[in-house]
């Protein structure tokens, strides 16, 4: 099981993100973070706010790097999981056609139809890597210009979180 969910946005340059007409003209940022069932973060992803969740879920699942599911398993290591929580954001049929075309468990919250109280049984474990994520300051307050600072800090961030879950 895997589940994906986005951070917060806030404001950090123009020079990354596009303008949103609802954020009156800021620039803002988004962190698409791709987990396991225990919560360790296995990809992050930092887009613009105005970019649809939607848009990034085949990208990140794209770009994940293999993961094996216990140590001293042979074989290669598993690219894609076996089933994907995710939040409303990725309730479209393009999204569910790429991941039933790949193999991949669909389990979304349904737009208007089904609320999200449901799917806190497992989305708490997404939640709580996101609020992992931002106890580091500085990606909670967005000091950095750039968006290569800004996916290093995330990156970062993320081998700290698996660095202190380990045994």
């Amino acid at each position: 099981m895997t589940a994906v969910d986005l951070g917060p946005p806030a404001a950090y340059t123009a020079r990354v993100t596009r303008l949103s007409p609802t954020d009156r003209g800021k620039a803002g940022s988004k962190y698409h973070v791709l987990c396991d069932r225990n919560g360790l973060p296995l990809h992050a992803v930092v887009t613009g706010a105005n970019t649809h969740d939607s848009r990034i879920l085949a990208e990140l699942l794209d770009t994940n790097p293999g993961v094996r599911e216990r140590r001293g398993q042979a074989g290669r290591p598993r690219r894609r999981p076996g089933k994907l929580h995710a939040d409303k954001g990725y309730d479209y049929p393009r999204c569910r056609r790429y991941l039933t075309g790949r193999g991949i468990g669909v389990r979304i919250a349904r737009r208007g139809v089904e609320d999200s109280s449901r799917l806190g049984r497992v989305r708490w474990v997404v939640e709580r890597t996101m609020a992992w994520l931002l106890s580091f300051r500085r990606l909670g307050l967005r000091y950095e210009r750039s968006r290569t600072s800004i996916e290093a800090l995330l990156k970062l961030a993320c081998a700290l979180i698996c660095l202190r879950r380990l045994p």
